[in-house]
């Protein structure tokens, strides 16, 4: 007998100690009524012992076909498993009353006169008592198998959630590293163009915004607020290079910053922005960042510079694949030909917590 209540829980898929107490007590008075129908005239020390006999045999073939239902889990654990374990219980059970009842009912014929054991008339009683303890098997085996399949459900969504984030994980690792090349194209320009000074400030620049790339590192959602301060950072260093070439509008109410977002989402939008358009004197880019309908977007004329770069898939399409895994609601894209517009979702702040 499992006396640990952990080991029962593990084994029977819950602590069955109320359970099993009434049980036997149930069997035990079904047991006692039908063996005294098939004896009369029973006195009544004969009939207290055969009702504490009854229980005494009923605990018996309860434990005994726990203990069956116990090994068949250990050798039989899964769920593809479950008809090979059922049938073999059945068959223990079967026996197990079987072999109980004739023990009982020939120690019961020691002290209760005029009692033998004879399996025809014990036939009809063997049949109820066998289908009594098989009903309380099933139900054994109704809350294992329904443990097992929460178990089940659960493994699979984890091991969803572990593909997820695994996913998460390369696509965040994209974006750093074509982020720093992309922030030493830009040191290099400043270096030809600006004095020393210039430089020394965008290196300054340049550490914060790595110490949010390292704050946030291992983070697939983050604040509005954190991402704004992040991607005005970032601008900040291309205005030094652009001059007022590059003109930003910043419409963002300060009451929608406790929304979330996914990391350097917005940071990419503004620099593919640049990197797609021409920005010169006669031909000044202008990048718009609002909020509409739940979303930020972010809106610039089209400019198409005459010779593209080639494209190194991390920008637009990386975001689409971030946002797939983590909301139902993709991003919005539109293109009429003169304007550009990319709408990301603005998320609760809820999916922090699952």
């Amino acid at each position: 007998m499992i006396t640990n209540k952990y080991k029962r829980i593990e084994y029977l898929g819950f602590d069955d100690r109320w359970f099993a107490a009434i049980g036997v007590l149930l069997l035990g008075l079904s047991a006692s009524y039908l063996f005294n129908l098939t004896v009369v005239q029973l006195s009544t020390i004969e009939l207290i012992i055969t009702f504490v006999a009854s229980l005494f045999f009923s605990a018996s073939d309860w434990l005994i076909n726990r203990l069956i239902l116990i090994r068949l889990r250990i050798i039989y654990p899964s769920l593809k498993d479950s008809a090979k374990r059922v049938t073999l219980l059945f068959i223990g059970t079967l026996l197990t009353v079987t072999i109980v009842d004739f023990v009982g009912v020939s120690l019961i014929s020691l002290f209760v006169e005029n009692v033998s054991y004879d399996f025809q008339e014990r036939a009809r009683s063997l049949v109820v008592i066998v289908f009594l303890t098989t009903m309380i098997m099933a139900i054994y085996e109704a809350i294992y198998f329904f443990v097992l399949l929460k178990k089940s459900v659960r493994e699979e969504e984890q091991a969803k959630q572990a593909i997820i984030q695994a996913e998460l994980d390369t696509l965040r690792n994209q974006v750093q590293p074509h982020f720093f090349f992309n922030t030493l194209n830009t040191l290099r320009d400043i270096i030809d163009q600006s004095p020393r000074e210039d430089a020394k400030q965008f290196v300054d620049k340049l550490s914060d915004i790595y110490r949010f790339l390292l704050e946030s590192g291992d983070t697939n959602l983050i604040s509005l607020k954190a991402e704004l301060k992040f991607a005005k950072a970032y601008m900040h260093i291309q205005s030094e290079r652009f001059g007022d070439n590059l003109k930003l509008n910043w419409n963002i109410p300060i009451a929608i910053e406790d929304k979330i977002i996914a990391p350097m989402s917005l940071q990419l939008l503004l620099e593919n922005a640049i990197k797609h358009n021409v920005i010169s004197r006669s031909r000044p880019l202008e990048i718009n960042i609002s909020i509409a309908n739940g979303f930020i977007v972010v809106t610039n004329k089209i400019q198409k510079k005459s010779t593209q770069l080639p494209s190194t898939k991390v920008g637009l399409e990386n975001i689409k694949k971030r946002y797939a895994l983590i909301t139902d609601r993709p991003i919005e894209i539109e293109n009429d030909g003169h304007l550009f517009s990319v709408s990301l979702p603005l998320l609760d702040t809820s999916l922090l917590e699952e």
